[in-house]
């Protein structure tokens, strides 16, 4: 498990791809790796990675093909910079929100807004999965615990507004529009939604599409009238 606080920027020191494999050497920042071990779990923007070797301030990582596939890590080269964090221990303080290291999806970067003290993203979203994202909720981006700002469902889009110490510690700040990023949605708001889809399928049966119909009417679905 992780906390989605980002300890931190590593660099991809090398990268060796074979049938189906990529390896990736990552260069740590100083002091990163104390302690680390062959087996420990890394996030590497978002996607969770096991130690298979180790160097001086540095280790390295197999990635499978399907890893690959669903994430942003197939397409990074050689001196890409990733966001990294340690596998939270027992008793760590959670000052983000729990994440698996399983990113859900990958979503582009369609605009940046620079305020006087914030960086604002707006991220374009697949409407699949709109239902899960909600407005002062939980998400991760590149393995980063972020709050939700605003939510667009008719345009399938949502915000992120970063401060100056998250730019600081992260990539983000790298990031240009038409950038994809690594998703991972809240477990326990996916688990709600859910549920509740299930709950009312099972009850309203044939009148379920009924219903859709009736809360499109009124520009709504029925994420809009979940619990938040």
């Amino acid at each position: 498990m992780f906390t989605g606080i980002v300890q931190g920027v590593a660099s991809i020191k090398k990268i060796h791809d074979r049938t189906g494999l990529r390896t990736i050497q990552l260069a740590f920042p100083e002091g990163f790796d104390h302690q680390l071990e062959i087996g420990a779990s890394v996030a590497t923007d978002g996607v969770c990675l096991t130690v298979t070797r180790l160097f001086d301030n540095a280790a390295e990582f197999d990635i499978m093909q399907q890893t690959l596939a669903i994430t942003t890590l197939g397409s990074y080269a050689e001196n890409a910079q990733v966001n990294v964090e340690r596998a939270a221990k027992e008793g760590a303080e959670i000052g983000g929100h729990p994440l698996s290291g399983h990113v859900d999806f990958v979503a582009q970067l369609v605009q940046i807004r620079q305020l006087e003290n914030n960086y604002v993203l707006r991220i374009a979203v697949s409407k699949v999965w709109m239902p899960y994202i909600f407005a002062k909720g939980y998400i991760a981006i590149n393995g980063a615990s972020l709050t939700i700002a605003e939510v667009n469902r008719d345009e399938h889009w949502f915000e992120v507004w970063l401060i100056p110490e998250t730019l600081r510690m992260t990539v983000f700040g790298q990031k240009q529009v038409g950038a994809m990023l690594n998703i991972e949605i809240e477990r326990q708001t996916q688990v709600v939604v859910d549920t509740v889809r299930s709950m009312l399928q099972e009850m309203l049966g044939p009148l379920m599409p009924a219903l859709d119909a009736l809360l499109a009417q009124q520009g709504k679905s029925i994420q809009d009238v979940l619990p938040k």
